[in-house]
């Protein structure tokens, strides 16, 4: 349980929150559809997924050694 909670943040602490209250108000009102999209946002962040979770939208490094070039050029006045 003690590595499952080190890599909490503040956004993933409060997507939890905003599911969690998301599900009560759903419950509340009766609307089964808010109670589905508050599930969605509570596991999110219980099973970290989403929008770049463990650095999948990087972009990866290039290995190669590419060499810079100055481009020569004139200076119009």
């Amino acid at each position: 349980m003690k590595n499952y909670l080190k890599n909490w943040g503040f956004m993933r602490i409060f997507r939890l929150a905003l599911g969690i209250i998301i599900i009560v108000q759903g419950i509340q009102t009766g609307t089964w559809l808010f109670v589905a999209l508050g599930a969605i946002f509570t596991l999110m962040p219980l099973l970290n997924i989403g929008c770049c979770a463990g650095s999948s939208c990087s972009v990866p490094v290039s290995k190669t050694n590419i060499k810079i070039q100055e481009v020569p050029y004139d200076e119009v006045h």
